[in-house]
């Protein structure tokens, strides 16, 4: 007799809630306690979650801990293997997993760098379908991540364009999804922040939404102390702010992992310290995010989802170890059901005047916001008429979207092409680089095998039984470590030059396209709808730059060039100090050093 399928009601509501738990073993202080501690948090949260991501919870030990504290309200769930140590991903869920896979990232650090562990952990994205009720159009796909972590301040980091083809690879991925008409969940640490080149390639080439941008358009965009956040000229925000406001989920001084070794100490030694949550906190900063989308084709029978609220949680402390629970905070969101029936745009988009008249303030129109980064503040424009819209977030699906025969073709909104030339810039430095080493460790091999053939002559003409045997060890590490540095860099080198040559490819045809973007709405009348002129308002600077010479369109482009001087002098930016015609920004910008 076959069991019947379990049926679930159409849930109104569902809470979600991304998680690093900092659960590296041998190395995080206190991982057990900490862990099993999380489990329990997460059961007894007083908004109870339903689909959860973890990341960072690298020993199935680790897993089954938490499974153990929350079966009894996510009784389905996945641990993702990947790597030689394990991806450190795991989703949890309320609902029936129906599908499940691991996709690796092709860029993902260098097998040299063993102290970090990146490429050895494999790191990917964790795909999983959870159906919430019966029906095709009840499934929502999630996908939890840990990208490539920095090492370095911007202007130092080389790995950059790994994280940053990372970000690429899951923006495709949600796209995907999205155009199979399911609604998407993109959640985890993704090491960037909402400046950077890797959160502007996910929320233009993904029809998603950052929930907490979509809530708090005038969040942060880095952390105080970074260059384009000093220049919004605004008040370094306390603790509380960056928690309520900003979203800040790492570097907070409220986090004991971030205190100093000082303060560390005389915590575990027992002195109770409170923090209090109006002092500054200049380095906390957003890194862990929940993308949502609620599909590109609406069936006719779905009701649309809308994001309800988002807030940073698990700021707790062990409850006898008096620390933090992980050196994250988790982000939490509720997406609930719109009720059925036509609601006007006034109701669906509550925010909507706020959000333009956030996006529009005179104290982002800096010359230097727009020309550093044209798009920033025009992606965060959430409008009812606007194709970048996350399929129908907040309001009642149009006749095309409510049939997905009729549904029009969604396309990516793209950058300046500017962006994506200074991406290109950053896979040409890792194709030099990657080059050198290869030609370096080939001939490394090359010279040890040399130099052991050497050895084995000068053997077999020794007659003293020392020096024979010194000569055999010479040979035997010598001729193990160019073997090693062979096979690095015959195999591993040329496997990241090509996934490269994959990366440059695909920013080459987005180039093409931003360029052809360009040509056309360089000759927009001055009629043109106020929606789009308000877009091309960002994005015409950087196009005029393109097309004519510096100096004879660029508004201010002496007091920018010297700001950026002051700002590289005082950051410490390397790279060549020579002003990039034609393209508005320094060859040696944060993110373009080589």
């Amino acid at each position: 007799m076959q069991s019947e399928k379990p049926v679930f009601e159409t849930p109104s509501s569902i809470n979600i809630l991304t998680y690093n738990c900092w659960g590296l073993k041998y190395l995080a202080k206190h991982r057990a306690e900490r862990l099993q501690e999380i489990g329990r948090s997460i059961a007894a949260a007083v908004t109870t979650p339903e689909i959860v991501g973890l990341q960072e919870c690298w020993t199935q030990e680790d897993y089954l801990a938490v499974r153990r504290q929350t079966r009894h309200i996510l009784p389905h769930g996945k641990f993702y293997h990947s790597g030689i140590f394990g991806a450190g991903l795991a989703i949890l869920s309320k609902w029936p997993i129906v599908e499940s896979n691991m996709v690796r990232y092709p860029l993902n650090g260098r097998p040299t760098a063993f102290f970090r562990g990146d490429w050895y952990v494999g790191k990917g994205v964790a795909c999983a379908s959870i159906q919430t009720a019966d029906g095709r159009e009840s499934i929502i796909e999630v996908f939890c991540t840990h990208m490539h972590a920095p090492y370095a301040a911007e202007a130092e980091d080389s790995y950059m364009c790994h994280r940053t083809a990372q970000a690429w690879e899951i923006a495709r991925l949600m796209r995907q999804a999205a155009e199979r008409g399911h609604a998407v969940v993109g959640l985890g640490d993704f090491n960037l922040t909402p400046s950077s080149l890797g959160y502007r390639l996910i929320t233009n080439h993904a029809p998603v939404q950052d929930i907490w941008r979509f809530l708090h358009p005038d969040s942060s965009l880095a952390s105080a102390t970074h260059p384009l956040e000093k220049t919004r000229r605004r008040e370094i925000p306390s603790v509380g702010y960056n928690l309520r406001e900003n979203g800040a989920t790492c570097d907070s001084a409220l986090n004991t992992w971030r205190w100093s070794q000082k303060q560390q100490k005389q915590l575990f030694r027992g002195k109770s310290i409170i923090v209090d949550q109006s002092q500054p906190d200049p380095r906390a900063k957003r890194l862990d995010y929940i993308f949502f989308s609620n599909g590109l084709s609406v069936s006719p029978r779905s009701v649309p989802w809308r994001i309800e609220s988002a807030k940073v949680g698990m700021t707790e402390r062990h409850p006898t170890l008096d620390c933090s629970l992980s050196d994250h905070f988790s982000v939490e969101t509720t997406i609930t059901r719109a009720p059925p029936g036509p609601t006007s745009d006034a109701d669906a988009l509550p925010k909507q005047e706020t959000i333009r008249e956030q996006t529009t303030d005179t104290a982002l129109r800096t010359l230097t916001n727009t020309s550093l980064h044209p798009t920033l503040y025009t992606s965060y424009n959430p409008s009812p008429t606007s194709s970048f819209l996350p399929g129908p977030l907040t309001r009642t699906p149009s006749p095309s979207e409510a049939n997905p025969s009729e549904a029009s073709v969604w396309s990516p909104r793209y950058l300046p092409s500017s962006v994506y030339e200074e991406i290109l810039a950053l896979i040409s430095s890792d194709k030099r680089r990657a080059h050198r080493q290869r030609r370096l460790r080939l001939c490394h091999f090359i010279a040890s095998v040399i130099v052991s053939i050497i050895c084995f002559i000068a053997i077999w003409w020794s007659s003293r039984a020392g020096i024979s045997f010194m000569l055999v060890l010479i040979s035997t590490l010598n001729l193990g470590g160019g073997i090693l540095q062979g096979l690095i860099g015959g195999l591993f080198e040329e496997s990241e030059l090509r996934a490269l040559e994959e990366f440059e490819w695909e920013m080459d045809r987005c180039k093409e396209h931003a360029e052809t973007v360009d040509g056309k709405e360089s000759g927009v009348s001055e009629g043109a709808p106020k929606e789009q002129s308000f877009d091309n308002e960002y994005h015409g600077e950087g196009r005029r730059i393109q097309q004519n010479s510096l100096e004879e369109t660029r508004i201010g482009g002496e007091e920018e060039k010297e700001l950026w001087e002051k700002v590289r002098a005082s950051e410490g930016y390397s790279g060549k100090e020579n002003w990039r015609r034609g393209q508005g920004r320094f060859v040696g910008f944060p993110g373009n050093a080589g």
